[in-house]
């Protein structure tokens, strides 16, 4: 039978691996690079890294990768199960973990089965499929946000903690964003309950809102993180991609600035940049953002 394009793939890494040009500890190509270096699809780089994985070599590691963690082994043969044995919420952990190690596009029903060694269709008993188990990890991550039970006094106070709650969800799972939508929700009960947290606190005000406005207020706030955190994911998968944070790629790129600043095309960039205590990153760009929006909220409050 011919060899398959993941598997020359799988053969490849491993010999990088067994070579010793890869060592114990050090990452080796993401499912991205992979796609770019031998122009394959996700799913076939993907599938590479899960072979590699099965045999033992590599492992997921949340905020590295997928790295070396020893030599070549008899790949693990999969077992039969019984339905005690795995569960909705032990598919979903290992779905979270896999996302956070290597991004949304290396979930899928087949590779979580893989990690934990069942076959595929046995997680169908609980999980009755892809988008199914995308939900799951969504409602889990949310149900990890610990809403105090006694909230801070007032409503501005108690909109800037959810959404502090959120942003920090965001930050620990940047893949996240991309499965929340505002305007076709599903039905999430951890979601629901920070709407209905939300909602709270902007009820009963003196001057009273409607309920239009109310629901607005809130999705508005929601979709704001959301929207602010869609930039965690880009900056994470360009960080594994270069090796450098975004200080060490800024400082790479000094040099190519400070020529282009110093032309005069753009004076008032020049003089901003230069100028001391700026400082401008993704969590600065949402603290800014926050608090302009929770201002304009005030005006409404106040209008109304």
């Amino acid at each position: 039978m011919p060899e398959r394009r993941y598997e020359r793939i799988a053969d490849e890494l491993r010999s990088r691996i067994t070579s010793g040009q890869v060592a114990p500890g050090e990452p080796i190509p993401s499912a991205r690079a992979i796609t770019r270096e031998w122009g394959v699809a996700v799913a076939t780089a993907s599938r590479a890294l899960a072979v590699l994985r099965d045999e033992g070599l590599v492992a997921a590691r949340p905020g590295l990768g997928t790295v070396v963690i020893g030599r070549p082994m008899r790949a693990r043969r999969v077992r039969d199960v019984s339905d005690g044995e795995i569960s909705a919420d032990r598919i979903t952990a290992v779905a979270i973990d896999l996302a956070d190690a290597e991004g949304l596009s290396a979930v899928s029903m087949r590779r979580v089965a893989i990690e934990l060694g069942v076959p595929t269709m046995a997680l169908y008993r609980h999980v009755r499929g892809k988008n199914t188990l995308l939900q799951l990890m969504v409602d889990t991550i949310l149900g990890q946000v610990q809403l105090p039970g006694t909230p801070p006094p007032g409503w501005r106070a108690q909109l800037e903690l959810v959404a502090r709650l959120q942003w920090a969800g965001y930050r620990q799972h940047p893949w996240l964003a991309r499965l929340v939508s505002m305007t076709r929700p599903t039905v999430l009960p951890n979601g629901m309950l920070h709407t209905e947290w939300a909602l709270s606190a902007v009820d009963g005000l003196d001057r009273g809102l409607s309920p239009n406005t109310m629901l607005h207020l809130v999705v508005n706030l929601f979709a704001y993180v959301r929207g602010s955190a869609t930039n965690l994911e880009m900056e994470l998968e360009s960080e594994q991609d270069t090796g450098l944070t975004d200080d060490q790629w800024l400082e790479s790129h000094g040099a190519d600035f400070a020529r282009v600043l110093q032309s005069g095309r753009y004076p008032q960039l020049a003089r901003v940049i230069a100028a001391t205590g700026v400082d401008l990153n993704v969590d600065t760009l949402f603290d800014f953002g926050l608090e302009r929006l929770l201002d304009g909220y005030a005006a409404l409050v106040d209008h109304d």
